[in-house]
Parts: structure tokens; C-alpha cells; sequence
């Protein structure tokens, strides 16, 4: 017996050549037909096309691929692997560790760091050459760490996947001989290879049945069906593929699918690269276009090192010029590019996205490539499938109901002794009817009833049925098939009044009940009996199928997950458009879309994608929710039209269908029990399917990009206004205003507490929406706060210059400059690290107080600790704090009241 899921319908039904129906003997008859005498290496035709393989029935399908009942001999395969070669698809090329740690120097900025501290090192400046080097060798080190553990772990789960497969071949005295099954290396298979698949097997290759017994097929990698579906060897139509992808043939198999009940041979007529799966696979493999990141943090680069090539080239020659020591000059231009150089910032970036994915790691997500952490708190769209990920991927029985669509207990009764006394394979609808414990209970039919009789499931009838007899002696056949087919053999239906007749006109009254759960997205079995008149021969099978009564419909259902609702809603207030993309079919979607509290409203299927052009379909997905229906390419032309319209796109799939979809997406997110190609496109994989762990992410990449934003802000800031500062004093002193050495480790003290941003804590605000980079933002807040920051150093020089006559005294003033600069740009982190209003509500941590208090505290013992001789520092007197004091007061003031209108006026987070 098939099982309950056949009943409800079936893709294709067989054609006029089919040999034989569906089952053991039929199938052997086709095969020994389809038997063929060939020499080894005879010339093999060109892989057909699926839908001729479809059309033709099992033995004209192994002529056409050379092959025999049992396969191909050993000699021949070997000649078509040579030919056809490996039955493996295309991978990304894998570098070996070392070249990828390598790479992570080969960018704009750790090159220019590294020539910086090159520079340093040439012109004697050993020490900042050591710490530049430092910097850049922390942060690759700590990157090239984490994506390697990351690729560990996904190595380790595609080491699950099998990788031996059943391949028959025939006897030593030729095709004609029965052979046996031997164990074969998956890569090793080639066209015309014939294989035995059993439940629970995954289907290598595409394949065309050519003996099927009970076979069902869970294709939902590929085309995001719910339920398996029921496949058999005969001749048929193939349908038109599905939204231009794989295509409907119940004969057909495909690579990325796998057997989940019966058994069957299968002829492979498609191998690696000519499969489904394969063309896939090499889409997967080209290069990857960077991420909505990648592509932010290169412009933020690009600005601040425009700002340091113009401004060091200027201090050299304001230097050169006013003082007359071209080294000297040379000495402190390079001490300045390296302080507006952001050398600091691949150390933060990194820390701060190993910190997101540590956080994230907590809540069972590995994070593949670092940027994605990022990339996940920026996007604006989440495109999802639906099975799995919106529903639990399990059936329930959802209804039982009458021919009016009422409630009826009498209907899941007859069901359920129908499914607990058949004898054949059950499948999960079966599964579902039987969960119905309360029913074993009232009914005990395993007490009061007993089976005399069956007719098992075939593909002509598309139903199946069992004679009981009940604890009164009375015999009755229970009948559950799909809704069309049960009704060609009723007479009758019975209504709550009684029976009443069951013609055409009724028949079609009484279908609309079935239609309208199938809109619901319900898969629909009905349910007849008949009672048997007495000594009725009760082993008559299907010929008993006649004049039965009507009771009512079971409908099935994949429910959704309890959490799929509360995290689409959180998603929403954080932001989030969630989108549905799925293979499965429109009423199914709209119907759980709308149980998750999505609104469908008009679903777009794949043929719709498929007539619109880029501009047209660019304003589909922008206004459309639901898209079904759709086969890979569909689903990644979908993603690029929303990304033209700039917006940001996460993408979570775990099916061979998915895989390109996860590698266009601004970030690829799929599950550890996902197909292997999909696990290996993304850059996240959730350990639990679940859209709450989505959502955690989303708030984790916001807070990793508002502290990274927070360093580039106040760094960029400050640099900017020390070197505004540092062109006045160029011109205006006879003197360096700080000694190169001094510039370098001002910088190397005010990074070195800035590391703490990773673990500081983010406004309520900042989370509550998609964050992108903003470069045009980030200039202005460069050339608000770099002024306030030079003015108040101006301030500084007049009073080391007027009211100490440091004029006299260049290590004074440099003493004195040093200590203000140290101190005003370390503590202003506390004004400029939170938006307008939310200071209170959001304190620092503790990291970062500790790292700040230390870097001032240093600051100010280094001028009367014995390193101040070496640095050229002085002790400074008490009529400096008098002044400085003011100062810095007036300073945090300015640029609190800066901030505040910025903020608002500017709209920043």
C-alpha cells in the first residue's frame, strides 16, 4: 500500500506506451524488455532531455541510454567515467590556510599601514614601526582565526554526507544475466548506470525510474513541497517544468532529493555538471560579489585616507618650509599620517565582529565569514522559504469534516481504522491519522475489528481500501482516496439528514468542500464506506469499490512553528520586511503566510517572475510579500531587483534549490541539516531553523556596527581637529608642537583604550532599524566635532604660549599640548558615544572605563616618570591644571550641545 500521501494527487498520469502498472512484476517485465545486447564502449547518445526520458517507458529509456535490465557492465562504466567524468559538481576553489591568511594584508589599508610603519622603520622610528606592525599582524591573526574554525565546522558537517551508492551489474554471460548489487563510490557513477534506492537513500543523480514499489520522494530541497510526493516507473508527460526549473515527471529523480518510503532501480541519465544540482553548484562556485560591509567600510577607508594624504603631504611641507629641517619634517609628517591613518580600525572591526560572532555562537549560530555579522544587523529584507522555517516540517491532521465542511468524529474514525488495518508502507499522513490517540481509544480497533480483506493503492485508481468486520459481525469497506477518484465511485453521500444521491450535479456541489481546503493550503483525502451485503465476497479488492456513500474529507497540514509569529512581529519593529520565497505551491504559502501574520496579498508565482523584466519586476518585489512557486534562478533575480532598489537583503534556505539565492543575498543563511551545497553558500548557519535566532542576530550585527561606527566617529573626529591643530602650530611655533615619538604615542595610548569599544553597550535607539554606512554622515560629523575638537587646542597653545611662556620652552609645550590632547580625546568618548538624550539610560561598561582611566592615568604620570627624559617630556606646573581645567570643561560642553543638535538635526543614530 502507497500510503495516504499518494491519494491526494499525483503529477502526471501514465501515458499511452506505459508497459505495465506500478509494482514488482510489471516493473521486472519492463526491464527484461528494455534488456539490449552492446559491445563495450559502443557510442552513447547525448543526455536526453527529462521530459523524452518521461515520455518513454522503462526498457525504449535504458535503449536510448545503452544500459541493460541490470546496468552497465564494469569495463563500460569505466569507459563512460573516462568520457563522461566524475559525478561530482563544481566547488569553489579552497586555498590552503596559509594563502588565505596572507590574503587578509592584501587590502588598501593594511598595505598602507604596513608601508607607514616601513617608513618609521627607515627614518629610525623603530618603535611606532613595532606597534603599526603590531596592529595589522592582531587584527588578521584574529580574523583569519575565526572564518578558520568557522570552515572547520562546516567541513565537519559535509562529512556526514553519504558517499557510496547501490549500482546493480549484470552476470558474467552478459546484459541478459542477473547480476548483483555492488557498493560504488557516488563520483563514480555514470550515464546508463542502473541503481537500487531504497528508504532513506539520497538520489544521486538524476534518474529515471524504471521500477518503483510504493516510492515516495521527498523533492522539498528542490522545490520546497512539504510532503514527499509519489513516484513510479511508468511512460508519462512530464509537465512543464516549474517555474523553469526542475522538472514535475513522477518517474523522473533528481540529484538533491532523496527516497524517504519503498523501493526502486533507477536509470542514471545524468551525472555532475549535467544535473540539476550541478549547473547549481557552478553557479555557486564563481566569485562572490562583496557585501553591503565590504562595500561600507571601503568607502569609509577611502575617505579617511583622503583626509591623510592631503594633510600629511601639507604638514611636510609647512614644516620644511617655516623651519629649515627637511628630516625633521619628514620625521613628523610620517608621525602625523600614521595618527590620521586608521590603524587602529581592522583591530576594532575584527574584535568587534568576533565578539558578534561569539554572542551568536551562544545561541547556536556559526558564523562563517565574520563580515556577515555586520552585514545581518544592516538588512532591511529577510527572504525566506516556508517549510521548516515558518512551519515545524511535520504534518498534522488539521480537519475532518463532512460533505458541508462540518466537524465530524465520524470521518477521522473510518480513517483511522482505515490507516491502522492497511498493510502497506505508511507515509506521514498516515503517521498523522494514527496520532489521533483519543480515537484508538474509542474506537479499540484493535479489540472489536478485524481485517478480511484489501485493496491495496495503485496509480490508476489513486485509492486504496480494507474490508472490515466490526464487534456486530457487520462488514464494511473503508475507502480514503484523492477527492476526484473516490467520487467516480460513489453513489451516495451521506448528509447529516441521511443519504442523499450522488450525480454529476452533486458531485460537483459537494467538490467545492474539497476545493475550498485545498485554497487553504490543505492537502485533502475523502473518506466512503460501503456496507457489504451479506455473503458479499469480501476478497474482491477493487472491484468492491462501487456505489459507496460519501462521509466527508481529512485534511492535512504542515503547522506553523509557535515561534514563526512573535519573531516575524519582532522583526517588523526592528525594521525587518520579511518575504516568502518558496517552491510550493500559492495556496499553501498565502495560507501559513497568513497564520504567521504575514499578508500575502497577491502571491506572485514563478511564471509571473518570468514575464516581468528587471524594472517591472523590481516594483513586483518591492510591493509583493509571497512569492511561490519559483525555481533557484527566479528566486536570486528576485533578491538582485530588491538590492538595485538598495536595499539589503538576508536570504535564509537550507535547499539544493536555495544555494544560489544564499550567495547573492547581502548575507546567506541556512541550517546544519540543510543540503550540503546550501551549508556551503552561506555565511551563517543556524544549529536550530528558527527566525528568533534570525532576529537575535539582527540586534547582534546592529550593536558589533554601532560600536565600530562609535570608534570610526570619535577617531576620525579627533584626528581631523589635531591635525587642523597641528597646521596652525606648523605655521605659527618655531617649533614641532609635539616631538614625533609624542605623536605616536599619543595615538598608541588613545587606541589602546578605544579597544574596549567592543564590549560597550549601544543605545535602545541605535538598534531599533537597519543601520548602513553612511559615508556622507560620517564627514559630517568629521567636520562638526574636528573643529570643536582644534579650537579648544588653540585654546591649549595660548595658554602654555601666554600664560606660561612656553614659547621659551618647547618641551613644555609639547608636555602641555600632549597631556590636553591625550586627555580631551579619550574623555570625550563619554559625550559622543550615545545619541542626543540617552546618556543616562545608557552607561558605559566597564572595560571601557577601566581602559580610559588607564590611558589618562599614564598620560599623566609620564611626565614626571623616568621615561619622561627619552620622550622629552617636563613636569608641568600648577598654573597649567588652572587653566586646563576650563578647558576641557568647556570642550565637553560645546560638544555635548554639537552633538545634540547634530543628532537631531541630522538625523543620526
Amino acid at each position: 500500500m502507497a500510503g495516504l500521501g499518494s491519494l491526494a494527487g499525483a503529477p502526471c498520469r501514465p501515458g499511452a506506451r506505459a508497459a505495465a502498472p506500478c509494482g514488482r512484476r510489471g516493473g521486472a517485465r519492463q526491464l527484461r524488455a528494455g534488456a539490449v545486447k552492446r559491445e563495450p564502449g559502443a557510442a552513447v547518445a547525448a543526455a536526453p532531455a527529462p521530459a523524452t526520458l518521461a515520455a518513454l517507458d522503462a526498457g525504449a529509456a535504458l535503449r536510448l541510454l545503452g544500459s541493460g535490465a541490470d546496468g552497465l557492465g564494469a569495463a563500460e562504466a569505466r569507459l563512460r567515467l573516462a568520457r563522461h567524468g566524475p559525478n561530482a559538481v563544481a566547488a569553489a576553489p579552497r586555498r590552503p590556510p596559509w594563502l588565505t591568511f596572507l590574503a587578509g594584508f592584501a587590502r588598501p589599508l593594511p598595505l598602507l599601514l604596513l608601508g607607514l610603519a616601513g617608513l618609521d622603520l627607515a627614518t629610525g622610528a623603530g618603535f611606532g614601526a613595532l606597534v603599526i606592525a603590531a596592529m595589522v599582524l592582531l587584527a588578521a591573526v584574529l580574523g583569519f582565526a575565526q572564518e578558520y574554525r568557522a570552515d572547520r565546522a562546516a567541513d565537519g558537517l559535509r562529512a556526514l554526507v553519504r558517499t557510496t551508492v547501490q549500482v546493480r551489474r549484470p552476470g558474467p554471460s552478459g546484459p541478459d544475466d542477473a547480476g548483483a548489487v555492488v557498493e560504488t563510490a557516488l563520483e563514480d557513477l555514470v550515464p546508463g548506470d542502473v541503481l537500487q534506492l531504497a528508504a532513506g537513500d539520497p538520489i544521486p543523480a538524476e534518474v529515471r525510474f524504471i521500477e518503483a514499489i510504493d516510492l515516495f520522494v521527498d523533492q522539498a530541497a528542490l522545490t520546497g513541497e512539504s510532503l514527499p510526493v509519489r513516484k513510479h516507473a511508468q511512460a508519462c508527460a512530464a509537465s512543464a517544468p516549474t517555474g523553469g526549473g526542475f522538472a514535475d515527471a513522477a518517474n523522473l529523480g533528481f540529484m538533491g532529493s532523496h527516497v524517504t518510503s519503498g523501493s526502486a532501480r533507477a536509470l542514471v541519465f545524468a551525472t555532475g555538471a549535467g544535473t540539476g544540482f550541478g549547473r547549481l553548484a557552478a553557479a555557486l562556485a564563481e566569485t562572490r560579489e562583496r557585501s553591503d560591509f565590504d562595500r561600507g567600510i571601503a568607502r569609509v577607508i577611502a575617505l579617511l585616507l583622503r583626509i591623510m594624504l592631503v594633510m600629511a603631504p601639507l604638514v611636510l611641507v609647512l614644516n620644511w618650509a617655516g623651519k629649515g629641517d627637511p628630516y625633521g619634517a619628514l620625521l613628523f609628517a610620517t608621525a602625523v599620517a600614521v595618527g590620521l591613518a586608521p590603524e587602529m580600525l581592522p583591530v576594532i572591526v575584527t574584535a568587534n565582529l568576533a565578539r558578534g560572532a561569539l554572542a551568536l555562537a551562544t545561541r547556536q549560530v556559526i558564523v562563517k565569514r565574520l563580515a556577515a555579522v555586520q552585514t545581518l544587523g544592516a538588512i532591511d529584507v529577510l527572504c525566506t522559504d516556508k517549510t521548516g522555517t515558518l512551519t515545524q516540517d511535520r504534518v498534522v491532521l488539521e480537519r475532518h469534516v463532512d460533505i458541508h465542511g462540518r466537524p465530524s468524529e465520524r470521518v477521522v474514525d473510518y480513517a483511522y481504522l482505515n490507516s491502522y488495518h492497511q498493510t502497506g508502507l505508511r507515509n506521514l499522513l498516515d503517521t498523522a491519522v494514527l496520532r489521533y490517540a483519543h480515537v484508538h481509544a474509542r474506537l479499540r480497533p484493535d479489540l472489536g475489528w478485524r481485517k478480511i480483506g484489501e485493496a491495496p493503492f495503485d496509480f490508476e485508481r489513486r485509492r486504496m481500501s480494507v474490508v472490515l468486520e466490526d464487534p456486530d459481525g457487520t462488514r464494511v469497506l473503508v475507502c480514503k482516496g484523492a477527492s476526484e477518484e473516490i467520487a467516480r465511485v460513489c453513489s451516495a453521500a451521506e448528509d447529516g439528514d441521511g443519504r442523499i444521491a450522488f450525480d454529476a450535479g452533486h458531485a460537483g456541489a459537494l467538490g467545492a468542500v474539497a476545493q475550498g481546503l485545498n485554497e487553504e493550503g490543505l492537502r485533502v483525502i475523502a473518506i466512503a464506506i460501503r456496507t457489504l451485503a451479506a455473503g458479499e465476497e469480501a476478497g474482491g479488492g477493487a472491484a468492491l469499490e462501487r456505489g459507496l456513500v460519501l462521509l466527508g474529507y481529512i485534511a492535512f497540514f504542515d503547522p506553523p512553528r509557535e515561534s514563526a509569529a512573535p519573531a516575524i512581529a519582532a522583526l517588523a519593529r526592528h525594521g525587518v520586511a520579511v518575504k516568502v520565497l518558496s517552491g510550493d505551491n500559492a495556496a499553501v504559502c498565502a495560507h501559513v503566510c497568513r497564520m504567521v501574520g504575514i499578508d500575502p496579498g497577491t502571491v506572485v508565482d514563478g511564471a509571473r517572475v518570468d514575464a516581468e523584466d528587471d524594472a517591472g519586476l523590481a516594483r513586483l518585489a518591492a510591493a509583493s510579500t509571497v512569492f511561490a512557486r519559483l525555481a533557484p534562478a527566479q528566486k536570486t533575480r528576485v533578491i538582485r531587483c530588491l538590492q538595485q532598489a538598495g536595499r539589503v537583503v538576508g536570504f535564509l534556505g537550507d535547499g539544493v534549490n536555495d544555494g544560489p539565492a544564499l550567495k547573492a543575498a547581502d548575507v546567506g543563511i541556512s541550517v546544519d541539516t540543510g543540503a550540503d551545497v546550501a551549508r556551503a553558500s552561506a555565511d551563517l548557519i543556524l544549529l536550530q531553523k528558527s527566525l528568533v535566532a534570525v532576529d537575535d542576530g539582527v540586534l547582534a550585527g546592529r550593536r558589533v556596527f554601532g560600536n565600530i561606527v562609535k570608534y570610526i566617529r570619535m577617531s576620525a573626529s579627533s584626528n581631523f581637529g589635531n591635525m587642523l591643530s597641528v597646521l596652525g602650530a606648523s605655521v605659527l611655533l618655531p617649533f614641532l608642537p609635539m616631538a614625533p615619538v609624542q605623536v605616536l604615542l599619543n595615538n598608541l595610548l588613545y587606541d589602546c583604550a578605544q579597544t574596549a569599544l567592543v564590549s560597550d553597550r549601544v543605545d535602545p535607539g541605535f538598534l531599533a532599524r537597519p543601520r548602513h554606512w553612511d559615508v556622507e554622515a560620517l564627514r559630517r560629523y568629521v567636520l562638526c566635532f574636528g573643529p570643536i575638537s582644534s579650537l579648544f587646542d588653540y585654546a591649549t597653545f595660548a595658554l602654555l604660549w601666554f600664560g606660561l611662556g612656553a614659547g621659551a620652552a618647547p618641551a613644555l609645550f609639547q608636555t602641555g599640548w600632549f597631556v590636553e590632547s591625550l586627555l580631551s580625546q579619550t574623555l570625550i568618548v563619554y559625550v559622543i558615544r550615545t545619541g542626543a538624550g540617552a546618556d543616562a539610560g545608557n552607561r558605559p561598561s566597564a572595560p571601557l572605563v577601566a581602559t580610559s582611566l588607564a590611558a589618562c592615568g599614564i598620560g599623566l604620570w609620564l611626565p614626571w616618570s623616568p621615561l619622561a627624559g627619552p620622550l622629552g617630556f617636563v613636569p608641568l606646573p600648577p598654573a597649567y591644571w588652572w587653566g586646563l581645567a576650563p578647558i576641557l570643561a568647556g570642550y565637553l560642553l560645546l560638544t555635548r550641545a554639537a552633538r545634540s543638535w547634530l543628532h537631531r538635526r541630522a538625523g543620526l543614530g
